[in-house]
């Protein structure tokens, strides 16, 4: 059973950039063992929330609490405990697979086997390639696989499956169900609607920085009598603000 126990929250969060309201204050939280869905358009305040949450980018007014600490003042003992997978992941030139994954165990002072998870995430027969030299989901799938590396507690993942073709998509999801049943925490953005209301247990739209629905992919549907979720993020990205 999972415990009903926050492991994110933000209170009021506010972010601007001159005249630009990119966050306004916004509230949520997240539960232990939850997949979360932060939804919305390009534009609408989606990493901005995120690189707050995680204390890169410094919020104008709120609060945010993350695994009981704060990010700012807490940095160093949250990178053990936190997975971080951006859509866009830049490595240096001419690094190796199985290099970028000893590079990044070695940031931890624990972390999983990476030959296991190259096996899981059938990786293993390009560890001696370079990165640059990866398709484009084999290089969202070691993003992924780099997050997960360090036994975190909580995950945030952007845009998880980008890239990656109908099997290898159902296999991500798979796994990260698994991740859940175990009780990691997993906070994610897509505009993949299938795959958030395959995966999510709660979901949040944005639109121009507000929260304009949440709660189950179930509820959201139903609030709108729509047909579907993609039926419903369209009614509710689209729609006027009243």
């Amino acid at each position: 059973m999972r415990e009903n126990k926050a492991v994110l929250k933000v209170t009021g969060l506010r972010k601007c950039y001159g005249d630009l309201v990119a966050v306004d204050h916004l509230n949520l939280e997240v539960m232990k063992g939850e997949i979360f869905g932060l939804l919305g358009h390009n534009g609408a305040g989606k990493s901005t929330t995120i690189e707050c949450i995680l204390g890169t980018k410094k919020m104008d007014e709120g609060k945010v609490s993350l695994l009981g600490m704060e990010p700012h003042k807490d940095r160093k003992k949250l990178f053990e405990r936190v997975g971080v997978q951006f859509q866009q992941s830049y490595y240096q030139d001419k690094i190796k697979v199985k290099e970028i994954c000893e590079l990044t165990a070695s940031f931890y002072s624990k972390s999983q086997d990476y030959k296991v998870l190259l096996e899981e995430f059938e990786l293993s027969d390009k560890q001696k390639n370079f990165v640059s030299e990866l398709s484009g989901g084999e290089r969202q799938k070691l993003s992924v696989l780099l997050a997960v590396l360090p036994n975190p507690e909580i995950i945030f993942l952007d845009e998880l499956t980008t890239g990656l073709d109908p099997k290898a998509r159902r296999d991500m999801w798979k796994y990260i169900e698994n991740l859940r049943s175990k009780g990691v925490t997993l906070f994610l953005t897509s505009h993949y609607m299938d795959e958030v209301e395959y995966l999510c247990d709660r979901i949040c739209i944005l639109k121009r920085g507000s929260i304009i629905v949440q709660g189950t992919p179930q509820d959201v549907i139903k609030g709108c009598e729509a047909g579907s979720l993609e039926d419903a993020y369209l009614f509710y990205t689209e729609k006027e603000a009243m």
